[in-house]
């Protein structure tokens, strides 16, 4: 594969800290490659350097001559005077930019409800935003380095996105870069994870999910001090190999050895316990909405909804902006009165919502952490163990220094971790989680499902996150064309809902325990009988080659350790048998992969 830039000792720093230390890596033709790290550690700046847009202040940064870059930088504007058409195309003639195939897709994906002639001015910040994206991949470009790309973007935006990235250059060709929080998106489109942290660059295999098993198994090398984090990688680690499949198929790690760490580990969260432990809390009644109905003048926002929340229930919402998600929540929480239908409340339902505009945070500007912390309770149950807030605090990602910094000085990742902390300590039973991922790197998203793993109440998640709403929730349904159905293929069955336009023809779909199938979508492809058992002996067979061909590379290596250095023709042979013995393992994990996916 061709070098198309590469970064050589890189070292920056600002006038507070070094934020680089003799950073060497590099980029090759075919490379796809996610970014992560806490924020504040250099990611964006990286980009910046690789880009050209910042110069280091020792080591350098070179690029094969003919190379073109694009880059889409978070604080990248598009001129407010233009049209949206002039943003995107300039004065290319519609015929011209109409005939072009990635230019159709571009703005069909991420403008289809922008009005072409609209004034960019006139919009709102995140459909500047996709402007400002879309300008940018309607062009050539042999680099693209994509910061937070995923901002303002709902989930079927993001597919697309994945979706675009992933055929826009031909296989081997052309390069990626890309800073986001959005685990799917890394997962789905990026073979290889840069890790950034501590002044260092850090470089992994494949995805995100790959990325979490080579992490886990440097962290149990580390020392005693990195346990915490050791552990909660693990967690992270069982759940995406035990609970989603499907995530696991771009990735190429060792299936053994991913089994190996988490035999011990047990199920990220007890559903059976939380729900008891939730009723205990609750009852049986929490919120029932009864042929729930909404109009706003002539127009219909929801209709016939029935949705009776149970304690412990753990609900992600889909639905495009401007479906009525909102308004769902607002006959939940009592914000919103239903015009048809009702709503019917437990006596002892007490709800909370994590909502965007940091509200419980507006009076306490220039109040301490720590004062504010002192005012709650004492201790706090995370399963069977009692923590002090500090102690959450820390489990959140908050330093011993920062417990005195006023609420006004915090980063926004800082106040959207202490408003869910505040939130806790105040014991709601039923949480409303708005777009809970905003400002936070992949590290705290974990720690807040970790956290949100022993919560013992009921959880209902907005979020165009897929990765989030997939891993703390438990089922999901969608808000469409005003009616409330149950998605029993969960986000997957939603992209195909959207995609072939069923949601204007589809009635209300109650519960499962109230459906009526006759009346139901067609589901999602299911393997026959006959598929199903040869799928299921495919799997036996390949889970007995592994073991075999594992044996077999463990001799090899073995062989090779004993083996005469001098004998490099003998070196040589052996080398070659490891290399087609370790061929055959990744293609067999892959192909595994796919039918675990398939029979799940």
């Amino acid at each position: 594969m061709a070098h198309l830039l590469g970064a050589e000792r890189l070292h920056l720093e600002f006038p507070t800290r070094v934020v680089f230390d003799e950073v060497t890596i590099g980029l090759d033709e075919g490379d796809r490659v996610g970014i992560v790290g806490k924020n504040g550690d250099g990611k964006s700046t990286l980009l910046k350097l690789l880009a050209g847009r910042l110069e280091p202040d020792g080591g350098r940064v070179t690029r094969r001559r003919d190379v073109r870059i694009g880059m889409l930088d978070q604080s990248d504007t598009v001129d407010p005077e233009l049209t949206v058409a002039e943003a995107v195309v300039g004065g290319v003639d519609e015929h011209v930019w109409a005939g072009d195939a990635r230019a159709r897709d571009v703005i069909g994906g991420l403008l289809g409800d922008i009005p072409w002639q609209a004034r960019v001015g006139d919009l709102s910040g995140g459909q500047r935003r996709r402007v400002g994206l879309a300008a940018l991949l309607v062009g050539d470009w042999d680099v693209v380095f994509l910061d937070e790309p995923t901002n303002h973007l709902d989930v079927e935006g993001i597919a697309w996105l994945a979706e675009h990235v992933k055929r826009r250059w031909p296989a081997h060709s052309g390069a990626l870069v890309v800073v986001t929080h959005d685990r799917w998106f890394l997962d789905e489109v990026c073979t290889a994870t840069w890790e950034v942290h501590d002044r260092i660059l850090e470089p992994f295999e494949g995805g995100y999910a790959a990325y979490v098993l080579q992490r886990v198994e440097r962290d149990r090398m580390a020392a005693a001090s990195e346990a915490k984090r050791q552990n909660l990688m693990r967690k992270e680690l069982a759940w995406l190999r035990r609970g989603a499949p499907a995530r696991t198929s771009k990735p190429k790690f060792r299936i053994d050895a991913a089994n190996e760490l988490i035999e011990n580990e047990p199920p990220v969260r007890s559903t059976v316990e939380l729900k008891q432990m939730a009723t205990a809390r609750l009852g049986k009644d929490v919120v029932d909405l009864l042929d729930a109905g909404v109009v706003y003048g002539d127009r219909t926002v929801l209709r016939g909804v029935e949705w009776r929340i149970a304690p412990g229930e753990r609900t992600g919402i889909l639905g495009v902006n401007g479906a009525g998600k909102s308004t769902l929540l607002g006959l939940v929480t009592g914000a919103v009165e239903p015009t048809s239908g009702r709503v019917k409340r437990g006596k002892t339902v007490k709800i909370a919502s994590l909502t965007q505009e940091l509200a419980e945070l507006a009076d306490l500007g220039d109040e301490r952490v720590a004062t504010i912390i002192g005012r709650q309770r004492t201790s706090y149950a995370v399963g069977d163990k009692e923590l002090t807030p500090g102690q959450l605090l820390e489990r959140l990602g908050f330093t011993s220094a920062q417990l005195q910094t006023p609420v006004k000085d915090l980063s926004g990742g800082q106040k959207r971790r202490l408003q869910l902390l505040l939130i806790l300590l105040d014991e709601p039973n039923v949480l409303i989680l708005d777009e809970p991922t905003n400002d936070l790197d992949t590290d705290m998203l974990a720690a807040i499902e970790d956290l949100l793993d022993t919560w013992p109440g009921t959880l209902l998640v907005v979020s165009h996150d897929r990765y989030l709403v997939e891993r703390v929730t438990d089922q999901q349904y969608a808000v469409m064309d005003g009616h409330f159905r149950h998605l029993p293929g969960g986000v997957d069955q939603y992209l195909e809902l959207r995609r072939v336009g069923l949601e204007g023809a589809v009635a209300t779909t109650d519960r499962p325990d109230q459906a009526d199938d006759a009346g139901a979508p067609t589901p999602i492809a299911t393997l026959s009988g006959a598929e199903r058992r040869s799928a299921e002996k495919e799997v036996a067979a390949i889970d007995r080659k592994l073991v075999k061909l594992q044996a077999e590379i463990a001799r090899l290596h073995e062989k090779l350790a004993q083996h005469d250095q001098g004998d490099y023709v003998g070196l040589a042979a052996v080398t070659d048998e490891l290399r087609a013995h370790e061929s055959s393992v990744a293609d067999l994990e892959m192909r595994w992969l796919e039918l675990s996916e398939l029979l799940d």
